[in-house]
């Protein structure tokens, strides 16, 4: 009988992770044991998106009982520096402000309390006196020479400007017949994991050291930027990561200032520190996509092909240029051709500061925002001869015969045959078919589309890409950068037990399985005798600057290390095992659980015997061989190299490809989309599990669609957040996203161990604008901007201009403008005491007291001016604030404007609102009142549906409780909505 050989990899085998996932038994960060004594902190954060800090009033939150510190930017400045940059700039890039913010959600104090709920209330008594300064808010205003300034250090608002050229871009511009151009806005958009960050820290003062266990996914060249920030040595900084984490989708990585912070407090408290960010400030506050607007040229022929690019890039990466960023703009710059064979680029990368979050990793890193303009560009191409879309995406493709491809750019493109996908991608598919329904649902005057992309999808970073940013001779300076090193040690034990531990944090991606799969392969073991761990621990475990789970590193680096350890290791036992049985190393095979001849199964050993041989005999182990029982493996391609002189860079070592196919429908009068078929052919070389394949493609595509449709992070023109909940940054659930036909070639990649690609990443690159392309088809558009509400396409649908109401019913007012974040609202009342009655109330604090929403009582500061402590909330949002109200244009007793000012922890607000007396006739009044107001901060990032409806509660309210207490209540003519008036009855405001 012959030794029985099971084979795992490239089988869809039960997934090891599943068990305790899906049974509640995971251990993220929060489910995790705390030291005693550690303490809880709560941050308090900007309302503001640009001003100076002038003074805080932090008495009354440390005398709140159960607190044990209040902690500001000054506080943290002894022992904490900046977070260095990519770039080299004159950018204090502090995890908490000192003298200034610069958006809303900046951290500007901690408190530090037994509980958390103690230190949010402690939050909410710290009082901050701020200078506002004017926001700036879009990239191209940013640039204007007369803009607010973000760093008077750097002295503009444009912290990079760089140009380069590949080929003789201008010759091909100069001699092509035809040249058009695209220009696209990509919005702000994020990953919104389930998990949010969270952050356990302590410092040891007897070695100046720091322990931090964060969810943080990497990559761990971090490590040595939050170091640096804390003041210490690298190898006093602890890092450790908790054996799983809730989804991450690249924004894990900006957990990396909280560390600092937190670090940094436990420091100053001197007891351990934890913190668990809530959803507000998760949306609000951490990492965000780069926000861009590109303007890309094409020069091309009769038949539609493509000579040159001309690529102008304008990233927007918020107030704070932190690592790795600028990498959004450059990850992609091998790649800037895309699938095509175009070997003339210019390019201009100009990269801005704003008053808006600092931007990080998200999922598709760049892909997105290079792939939506090249791709409306060729389906432009396209329309503009009368060619077939298809026909001129095919016609540009790189030929099969030209791999390993070199990009104009610099990209090594390792594998692929693009022909045949596109072609297996069409018939199988169905796109004939597709055209055919869009033929007849034209035909019946429906809005039918067809989009196709084609995308290249790099994986496994090279970490000198971004050091392309930097001039040659600044790199020359600084010393070269390049690789993408990954790791993987596997241990046996005394009764040969086989364990794997790799420096690659999984959010969900399966690690454990694929990594059990490959080495149980490699060993002849069953997939349960190999046990792997993938928390981190720097301090102890194997990693290197580049190693992460980022970059679709997983299935291409990290387990193809996995399999030359598990390799490097079974040729050390083949040694042992030959010395014992007497035979050559090289005729022995691992199968079954055994070591044996591959001619005579008989003549073998038990694995389990021959792995734990060096714990039990050591002396049986020939003597060159050392102990058997680690093996650890550091790995880089020699592919990756740093930039040259001319600035060519291979972004990445592994290029798969996509080629999708959409057809939808758009309501005429709602503007839904309605997704008639999706269709994704990926080459993501040799594919490792089928089943995590499908899931990582399916994941992506679900991303890419709430990116598209949905999801856009919205800031006020002051730079106030508007998209703080889930009720105004809309995510997709199951009963949104369609199904998808996924196809598959596969050319495995001559770079990588295991022939493997990334494919985690590919569907957030090409969905969105495949999904943009068929709408433009729809509608007949020639531009077309993200996210694609049906709002919107509603109005494209109709000609570009609003419907009219329906028989009946008034005309809606305009809508306001984009980022007018200004409430208006009237309303009448009332009651039976005469004007003058109601005229003295309304200058008697006592009677502001009892009818001002919230209030703890009201200080009269002048006959026309008032202040008062008042409590308020909005949706989630609830807090204590300062307010002031003055009394202006009296005309007694008919008429006052009131404007109001209201501050916070929360946020800040303030409004004006014109009242009127008129007597009734019968010794009565009327009381009428309009209003305009606007809030920021914290407050104003739970969107326009709350903020309105809750405006109109307590101005509402306000005037229902002044008429109750003038002896009335508010009349029929109120215009209160009834939902509103039960909502007022609930609080115990009559309306």
């Amino acid at each position: 009988m012959g030794i029985v050989s099971t084979s795992y990899v490239g089988r869809s085998v039960e997934r090891v992770e599943d068990a305790a996932l899906l049974s509640g038994l995971g251990r993220y960060i929060d489910d995790l044991g705390m030291r005693p004594g550690t303490l809880h902190a709560a941050i308090l954060r900007s309302p503001h998106a640009h001003a100076d800090i002038l003074g805080f009033d932090v008495q009354a939150a440390k005398a709140l009982p159960g607190v044990a510190a209040v902690v500001t930017g000054r506080d943290l400045d002894a022992v904490t520096t900046g977070l260095v940059p990519a770039l080299r700039a004159a950018v204090d890039a502090r995890a908490i402000a000192v003298d200034r913010v610069r958006y809303v959600g900046e951290p500007v104090a901690i408190v530090v309390a037994r509980d958390r709920y103690l230190a949010e209330d402690g939050c909410d008594l710290i009082e901050v006196q701020y200078r506002v300064r004017p926001a700036v808010v879009d990239p191209l205003a940013a640039l204007a020479p007369d803009s607010e300034i973000l760093h008077e250090g750097v002295g503009a608002n444009c912290v990079s400007d760089r140009r380069f050229r590949y080929g003789d871009p201008e010759a091909a511009f100069a001699e092509s017949p035809r040249s058009l151009s695209v220009t696209v806005r990509y919005p702000r958009n994020t990953g919104s994991p389930m998990e949010t960050y969270g952050v356990v820290a302590s410092y040891d003062p007897t070695d100046d050291s720091y322990d931090v266990l964060a969810n943080f996914q990497g990559p761990f060249s971090i490590h040595a930027v939050v170091a640096r920030a804390l003041k210490v040595p690298g190898n006093r900084l602890r890092l450790r990561t908790p054996p799983d984490s809730g989804g991450s989708f690249g924004v894990k990585q900006g957990v990396a200032p909280y560390a600092v912070l937190i670090a940094a407090t436990a420091r100053l408290v001197g007891q351990p520190v934890k913190w668990i960010e809530d959803r507000l400030e998760h949306l609000s506050a951490s990492v965000s996509a780069t926000n861009r607007v590109t303007t890309l040229r094409a020069a091309f022929e009769a038949d539609g092909r493509v000579t040159a690019l001309d690529w102008d890039q304008i990233e927007d990466c918020g107030a704070y240029l932190r690592a790795p960023e600028p990498a959004t703009l450059y990850r992609m710059h091998g790649n800037l051709t895309g699938a095509y064979a175009i070997r003339n680029v210019a390019v201009r990368n100009r990269v801005v500061l704003t008053n808006k979050t600092p931007t990080g990793l998200v999922r598709g890193f760049g892909g997105p925002q290079v792939y939506y303009p090249l791709e409306r560009l060729m389906q432009r191409i396209a329309l503009t001869l009368g060619l077939e879309p298809f026909a001129v995406i095919r016609r540009n493709l790189i030929p099969a015969d030209a791999f390993p491809y070199r990009t104009a750019t610099g990209a090594l493109y390792d594998s692929g045959d693009y022909q045949r996908a596109l072609d297996e991608a069409a018939r199988d598919g169905g796109l004939d078919e597709l055209k055919r329904r869009r033929d007849a649902a034209r035909a019946e005057g429906r809005l039918y589309g067809i989009g196709l992309t084609a995308a290249v999808e790099p994986s496994v970073s090279n970490m000198g890409y971004i050091t392309t940013v930097l001039t040659a001779q600044e790199r020359a300076k600084a010393g070269p950068k390049n690789g993408a090193q990954s790791t993987a040690t596997i241990t046996l034990d005394p009764v040969g037990s086989v364990t794997v531990q790799v420096a690659s944090v999984p959010q969900g991606q399966g690690h454990r399985t694929v990594l059990a799969q490959v080495v149980a392969d490699v060993l002849g073991l069953p997939m349960e005798q190999v046990r792997v761990t993938a928390d981190l621990d720097t301090a102890k475990d194997a990693w290197s600057i580049a190693s992460g789970n980022y970059a679709s590193r997983f299935a291409a680096a990290v387990a193809g290390v996995a399999h030359l350890a598990a390799t490097r290791l079974r040729d050390r036992l083949a040694r042992i095992a030959a010395a014992q049985l007497n035979l050559r190393p090289e005729d022995l095979v691992f199968a079954g659980g055994r070591i044996a001849s591959r001619v005579n199964p008989d003549a073998g050993l038990p694995f389990a015997r021959v792995a734990a041989t060096s714990h039990w005999s050591p002396g049986l182990v020939p003597e060159e061989l050392g102990a058997v029982i680690r093996e650890t493996v550091f790995w880089t391609p020699p592919e990756l190299t740093a930039p040259d002189a001319e600035d060519h860079i291979n972004s990445s070592l592994c290029h798969g490809f996509i080629f999708d196919i959409c057809g939808l429908e758009i309501d005429r009068v709602t503007g839904k989309i309605a997704i008639d078929r999706y269709v994704s052919m990926h080459d993501c070389g040799r594919i490792l599990h089928p089943g995590m394949v499908e899931g990582q493609v399916r994941g992506g595509f679900a991303q890419a669609l709430g990116a598209a449709v949905y999801e856009e992070l919205a800031y006020g023109d002051d730079g106030a957040f508007l998209s703080g909940t889930f009720a105004d940054y809309l995510l997709p659930t199951a009963t949104e996203v369609p199904d998808l036909r996924i196809l598959h070639v596969e050319s495995p990649s001559p770079f990588t161990p295991l022939g493997a690609k990334g494919v985690g990443e590919g569907n957030c690159m090409s969905t969105p604008v495949c999904l943009a392309n068929a709408v433009a088809d729809a509608l007949g558009l020639e531009a077309i901007d993200l996210p694609l509400t049906p709002a919107k396409l509603a109005a494209l649908a109709a000609g570009g201009e609003e419907r009219g109401p329906p028989s009946g019913h008034a005309a809606p007012k305009p809508a306001a403008k984009a980022g007018d974040r200004t409430l208006r609202g009237e309303g009448s009342a009332a009651v039976t005491a005469p004007p003058e009655t109601v005229w003295a109330m309304l200058l008697d604090p006592d009677v502001l007291a009892s009818v001002i929403p919230g209030s703890h009582g009201v200080r009269k500061l002048s006959d026309t001016r008032f202040q008062a402590d008042v409590t308020l909330g909005v949706g989630p949002v609830k807090g204590r604030y300062k307010a002031e109200v003055i009394l202006s244009d009296l005309d007694e007793p008919r008429a006052v404007t009131l404007t109001g000012t209201v501050t916070g922890g929360l946020g800040s607000g303030g409004g004006t609102g014109r009242l009127t007396l008129e007597p009734d006739g019968t010794g009565g009044t009327r009381i009428a009142y309009v209003y305009e107001a606007a809030v920021g901060g914290k407050v104003a990032a739970v969107g326009g549906r709350l903020l309105d409806g809750a405006a109109r509660v307590i101005i509402g309210g306000f005037f229902t409780a002044l008429a109750r207490r003038a002896g009335g209540s508010a009349g029929p003519s109120s215009r209160l909505p009834a939902f509103l008036r039960r909502l007022l009855a609930r609080l115990g405001v009559p309306a």
